[in-house]
Order: structure tokens, then C-alpha cells, then sequence
């Protein structure tokens, strides 16, 4: 084709172009239509089927097509380089439990160790008390002056058959040592009577015939003191009597430091006469058993309740009263089959149990001696401190007692 001589123009153009109507009639011709379409819907499904296909590459087909058993170590490390699949697992929305009359008690946290104190463990001081007004001051003094952080002991009395001021006294003190800075975390005062009346005589109420019934009415009183009082805080349990007129005050550290199940010291008192100081051996109830106290034990009924330091009954135990010296090593320890209830510290978990104060006779023993015996059946370990010396009133005892 020759060009015009005057090179291309528009005007030219435009005359060799069709007309626009046609074009907008060739435009919108339904054949041209549907072949746009067609071609755009193709289009469409090649790019979704590609990147289909990607995706399935990536998260399913990579690595060599060969079981990982077959693999050779670089196979294999390419393989495990890979992103692993995520996984999500359908944990459970916690339930919230808002009623006011349902509580959680979570016992798991509670431990009794060697370091009670930088653990913050909760010590429970208990005191079966009757008819001991006279005491109470002293006790007091004396609870006071314990070193173990008083925010962390929690204090409880059980006041049974009492005829003195016992309850008035015991309120009174509690008022005074909890205005103190150094107030103890809580105190409680529990009342209950047994109807167990008992003269105050010494010779009548350390009488031989006296113990039995004496001894299961005091692990009632244990054994009601404790009900009340232990709570799920508490790590250990101190048994404490009232007439204590001297001891170590970091005795609560120095026990829990033996890291024992039951612990207790010796019990001693003091006699004057004049101007001496008369070292007395008080308590027989903290003793090791004996081939002679198994033979008896075997031959007695099993209600009848034996108690040491009795001609009534030999039973050749070994006595830590008789043992050791508070001059020598404080830290030295002997296990014991039974115990007395003069102090006692106890792991908690050791009542909570089961084991307690019988009140009948338990392998012909009640009260602490049963306790041991029933903390020995358990399993748990009883031991004695006999040169660690915790001293009583002496109740000028002439007979009977060994």
C-alpha cells in the first residue's frame, strides 16, 4: 500500500476508520459478549488454581516424596526445618462458681518444713484448761516472749468443768497481750464441760486409780480443742499446758529446726529447800517401750489403760525423765513410744489424719501415750529431746509417782 504523498494526517485517518456505530455495534454483539466472559472466567480459575496449588506445596507436599524412616540425614534435617503445623487444642473456659455458700479449701500449699518462719508457716498454740486461774499470768508472760513472728500464731483454749475464774481470767489476759504491737494473729476460747469432776488434791488426782478415767477425760478435751480449732492455714499444732513456769523462747524455731513429725522435750521442775535449787524429773509419760511393757501389754484386757510411774503395773519402760541433762547438747535426739502432753509439737498434717487423743483405751494407753502409739501405727516418727529441758510447777508430789 502507497502512502499519500504528504505522509499520514488524521484526516486520512479517520476517513479509513469505520464508522463508530459500528464499532459500538460489533462491541456489544452478544458473541463478542459471551467470549469476554469465557476468557475472564478462565482467567480467573487458572489464578486460583495456582495459588491452590502453591498453598498445597507449602504446607503439605514438601520434602522428598520417600517415608522419613528412608530419609538421609540431610533429607531429613530439610524435612524438620520446615514450620510445623500448628495445632490447637479446645481447652476448657474455666468455671466461675459466684455462690456465697461454697467454699474452696486448697490443703496442697500447706507445709510443715525447717524453714517455717521465711516460709511464713502458721503455728496453732492449743491449751486444755480447767480450774487454772493461778496459771494464766505466767502462761502469758511466757507466750509472749516465744521469738517465732506472733503474726503467724494463732492461739486457742478449750475451759472445761471449770469452778474458779478460769473463763474471766483467761478473757482478761487474751485482752491484754492482743493490745499489744506484737498481738498474735487470732485467739479462740472454746467452752465445754465433760461432767468429769476430779478433786484438786494432788495425792487424789495423781493417784493410780485416778489416771484412767483422768486420761480419757482429758483426750476429750484435746480432741474437742483440736476440732475447733485447726483451720486449713496451719502447718503445725503446739501443745501447750498451762503451768509451764520456764522455757527457751525460741523454742517453737528450735523444735520446728528437727524437722519431726511429733517432738517434745524433757520435763523438768524446780525445788527449793534451803536456798538449793533441787532439780526435779517431772514427766514419766515420755518413755521407750520396753520387751517387759510388750509382755504386759499382751496379757491385759484391752480396756485397761496402764500409766507410768505406777507400782500397780511394771512395765520396765525406759523413761527420758531419766535421761539427759540440760547442760549438754540440746540437739540430741532418742525416739519414744509415747509421749507427754506438756508440749508437744506436731506437724499438722500428722491430726488431720486421723491422729489424735484417744479417749479409751488404744493399745492399752489413752490420751498422749495413745497418741503416740497411734502416730507410730500410722507410720509417722516420735521423737524425744532428752537435754532440751521445758520446766513445770512442781506439784510436790510424795507418792506414787516413780
Amino acid at each position: 500500500m502507497l502512502l499519500p504523498k504528504g505522509g499520514i494526517n488524521w484526516k486520512a485517518a479517520k476517513a479509513n476508520l469505520p464508522p463508530s456505530r459500528a464499532v459500538i455495534t460489533f462491541l456489544t454483539k452478544t458473541r463478542f459478549l459471551l467470549f469476554i466472559a469465557s476468557v475472564s472466567i478462565i482467567l480467573l480459575l487458572w489464578r486460583s488454581i495456582r495459588s491452590s496449588a502453591s498453598e498445597m506445596q507449602s504446607f503439605y507436599c514438601w520434602g522428598p516424596s520417600k517415608s522419613p524412616m528412608e530419609m538421609t540425614a540431610n533429607e531429613h534435617a530439610a524435612w524438620t526445618a520446615r514450620m510445623q503445623t500448628p495445632v490447637l487444642f479446645n481447652h476448657h473456659t474455666p468455671l466461675v462458681i459466684n455462690s456465697t455458700t461454697i467454699e474452696h479449701v486448697n490443703l496442697n500449699p500447706i507445709r510443715s518444713t525447717r524453714n517455717a518462719v521465711t516460709n511464713e508457716e502458721r503455728v496453732l498454740i492449743l491449751t486444755p484448761i480447767k480450774d487454772a486461774a493461778r496459771y494464766l499470768s505466767k502462761y502469758f508472760d511466757l507466750l509472749s516472749e516465744l521469738t517465732y513472728p506472733h503474726h503467724l500464731i494463732d492461739v486457742a483454749f478449750l475451759v472445761s468443768d471449770s469452778t474458779d475464774e478460769t473463763l474471766a481470767v483467761l478473757a482478761s489476759e487474751l485482752d491484754r497481750v492482743q493490745k499489744r504491737p506484737d498481738k498474735f494473729h487470732s485467739a479462740i476460747v472454746v467452752e465445754k464441760d465433760f461432767d468429769f469432776h476430779l478433786s484438786q488434791d494432788v495425792k487424789e488426782r495423781h493417784s493410780f486409780e485416778a489416771q484412767g478415767p483422768r486420761r480419757k477425760a482429758l483426750g476429750r478435751a484435746r480432741n474437742y480443742l483440736l476440732s475447733a480449732a485447726l483451720k486449713p492455714e496451719h502447718s503445725w499444732v503446739y501443745w501447750r499446758d498451762v503451768d509451764i513456769v520456764e522455757n527457751p523462747k525460741r523454742i517453737l524455731e528450735d523444735f520446728i529446726a528437727h524437722d519431726r513429725d511429733v517432738l517434745v522435750p524433757n520435763i523438768w521442775f524446780h525445788r527449793y529447800r534451803d536456798g538449793r535449787d533441787i532439780e526435779g524429773r517431772f514427766d514419766y509419760n515420755s518413755w521407750v517401750e520396753s520387751d517387759k511393757g510388750r509382755k504386759l501389754t499382751s496379757s491385759l484386757d484391752k480396756d485397761v489403760v496402764l500409766a507410768e510411774g505406777y507400782k500397780q503395773y511394771d512395765t520396765g519402760r525406759t523413761y527420758m525423765a531419766r535421761m539427759g541433762d540440760w547442760r549438754n547438747d540440746k540437739d540430741e535426739e532418742i525416739e519414744l513410744d509415747g509421749v507427754g502432753g506438756v508440749n508437744i509439737l506436731v506437724k499438722a498434717d500428722v491430726h488431720r489424719s486421723g491422729i489424735n487423743f484417744p479417749c479409751y483405751a488404744f493399745e492399752n494407753q489413752a490420751e498422749t501415750e495413745g497418741f503416740a502409739k497411734m502416730a507410730k501405727r500410722a507410720g509417722y516418727g516420735v521423737y524425744g529431746l532428752p537435754n532440751y529441758v521445758v520446766w513445770h510447777i512442781d506439784t510436790e508430789e510424795k507418792g506414787g509417782n516413780a
